[in-house]
């Protein structure tokens, strides 16, 4: 997978560099035919009206003719030739971000909201896409415009040219302002949607708790906050615009105006001619709309630059869990697992001290302990999602540091509590792992193992039902049951089950933890809060504060009465008791 830490505008415009060259053509062509215009009007005055050369009127009507059909062929390709490449352009920049996103490590993710996130990969690269399609189209173009009509104007008469000459610098200066003015408001709007977002996207997220805890007032109120301050924010972009645009329009009004009265001044005074004035009032009028749309292109264009900052700022990060240089690949892993003394902190805390366990390709290793003693830490570091800051973790005898991330994850097939199914078909969930090589045989073995065909079947299209966002209108124990067959369908050496039989019923469990242990060639690890998950592991270690407590079979830690015996009796004393 490509890595790119910045956002290579200059490159996607190079990539499509023929496409502008249509546009500049149809544009410069368009331009053209416009400034031409006037020129036909100047003749029909002159040479037609006052001089009565009524052999020029014909010519000068097909001349009109040929601008005005001209001028709708060209406009009709520039416009359409931009917007697709602008398109083409947007969509390479979200590719390139997403992509990017993609190989950042999961210490970016603890730190950043997926809200934000979303704003970045959709609106910023909407502010982008302005500016290389029509924005940036129509920027070109004023620019264009109004030099060829400079040049015109003064050709013309100097004299007259000098008033309209005089007044682009201040349009530009305001204009400049403008964008200076712009580009703190835009910075603080985008920054403002990304917060939107994520309050929108956590509350969606989470509708069930929400409603569960009766906190709907709460949200909307968070809600109700976070809109009005984007709402004041772009009000206030409003006023600084709304300020702009009349001192821009009196400006070109007052010039007009002033061409006018000069203009026909010189005409009384036989300095211009009649058709000369005609033509250059039309100039004068033509050069207004550049600069009225000054403020809004410099709107735009600070919009742009203020979403590229935020898109470089996340291109600008690296993973931190990347490839070695001379990383290798398992060919035909084993499953074969080695935590040696392994230590890990997260955020300047202590997770793990001193981990040390050998789980024997085939064998079940089973972990357990209180809520943060450490257990899940232990699957992310299997999977080098971090790596330790002491020890190491080997791989079939290999350090997974040495090895290639994907030969890593390739090996393992992860059930976690927090179950996670996509928007899609049953079908297409169960072939996460191996979607491209995965046979339906192996769907239905899966879902069958994981004892989810009962109900799978009984839908309405079978495999091919789909399911809400995160498995919405299923179970707990029915999502639970899909993410286990597809941990299965996707056949690694190693199973990590993370509490993934807690919805489930103790007599499903069973069944399942049956079909799992007829894996021999799995290496398995299962960690629970239920004895009956564990106790028929091969060893079971128990964690306590990031440290192993207590280790062996159930039989021997029965026989300890340490943790896991007051865990078993926590479970099963009181019907102990009463059997007895």
């Amino acid at each position: 997978m490509e890595k790119v830490n910045k956002n290579p505008l200059g490159r996607y415009a190079l990539k499509n560099w023929w496409r502008y060259l249509i546009a500049a053509v149809t544009m410069g062509t368009s331009i053209a035919l416009d400034i031409w215009f006037p020129i036909i009007t100047m003749s029909i005055v002159d040479d037609v009206i006052i001089k009565g050369n009524m052999e020029m009127l014909p010519k000068n009507l097909a001349c009109i003719l040929i601008v005005g059909l001209g001028r709708a062929f060209t406009q009709y390709v520039k416009e359409l030739t931009c917007d697709i490449t602008g398109s083409r352009v947007a969509s390479d920049v979200r590719k390139n971000l997403f992509q990017h996103i993609q190989t950042l490590s999961k210490t970016y993710f603890d730190k950043n909201n997926t809200g934000e996130l979303m704003a970045r990969v959709k609106d910023d690269v909407d502010r982008i896409w302005d500016i290389f399609g029509f924005v940036g189209m129509l920027a070109v173009e004023a620019f264009s415009y109004t030099i060829g009509i400079i040049i015109c104007m003064v050709n013309l008469n100097w004299k007259l040219s000098i008033l309209p000459i005089a007044v682009l610098p201040v349009m530009g200066f305001l204009a400049i302002r403008l964008e200076r003015i712009l580009d703190k408001v835009y910075d603080n709007i985008s920054e403002q949607n990304a917060a939107l977002n994520t309050v929108v996207q956590e509350n969606l997220s989470g509708m069930r708790a929400v409603k569960s805890f009766a906190r709907e007032d709460y949200e909307m109120e968070k809600f109700r906050k976070n809109n009005e301050k984007y709402y004041d924010l772009n009000v206030e972009q409003a006023y600084i615009m709304a300020k702009f645009g009349p001192n821009m329009s009196f400006l070109t009004k007052l010039m007009q105006l002033l061409t006018l009265l000069i203009g026909g001044y010189l005409v009384i005074e036989g300095e211009v001619t009649l058709g000369v004035l005609t033509a250059f009032i039309q100039y004068a009028n033509n050069i207004v709309w550049p600069m009225e749309n000054l403020g809004w292109l410099a709107n735009a264009v600070a919009a742009a630059f203020a979403s590229n900052k935020k898109i470089n700022h996340i291109l600008a990060e690296k993973p931190e869990i990347t490839d070695r240089e001379n990383a290798v690949s398992l060919e035909q892993p084993t499953g074969d697992l080695i935590f040696d003394h392994v230590s890990f902190d997260l955020h300047e805390s202590k997770i793990l001290e001193d981990i040390s366990f050998h789980l024997e390709s085939g064998h079940t290793l089973g972990i357990m302990g209180m809520t943060g003693a450490g257990k899940s830490t232990i699957v992310n570091l299997i999977n080098r999602f971090y790596d330790v800051n002491a020890g190491s973790i080997c791989l079939d005898g290999k350090d997974i540091r040495e090895l290639t991330l994907e030969s890593v994850r390739d090996c393992t097939s992860v059930v976690t509590q927090d179950v996670f199914l996509f928007s899609d078909t049953i079908r297409e969930n169960i072939k996460l792992g191996r979607r491209r090589t995965m046979s339906d045989k192996t769907v239905k073995n899966a879902l069958s193992t994981a004892h989810a065909s009962e109900f799978v079947d009984k839908l309405g299209a079978g495999y091919d039902t789909v399911i809400g966002e995160r498995g919405v209108g299923l179970s707990g124990g029915q999502k639970q049951r899909l993410s286990i067959a597809r941990a299965l369908a996707k056949n690694a050496k190693i199973l990590i089950l993370d509490d993934s039989t807690s919805a489930l019923d103790m007599e499903t469990e069973y069944e399942i933890q049956q079909e799992l242990a007829a894996k021999k060639d799995v290496s398995k690890i299962i960690i629970a809060h239920r004895i009956s998950s564990v106790r028929n592991a091969d060893e079971i270690i128990v964690l306590d504060h990031g440290r192993i407590a207590e280790r062996g079979r159930h039989e021997e830690l029965m026989k300890k009465k340490g943790m896991y015996y007051a865990t078993y009796e926590a479970q099963y004393g009181d019907y102990r008791k009463a059997i007895l």
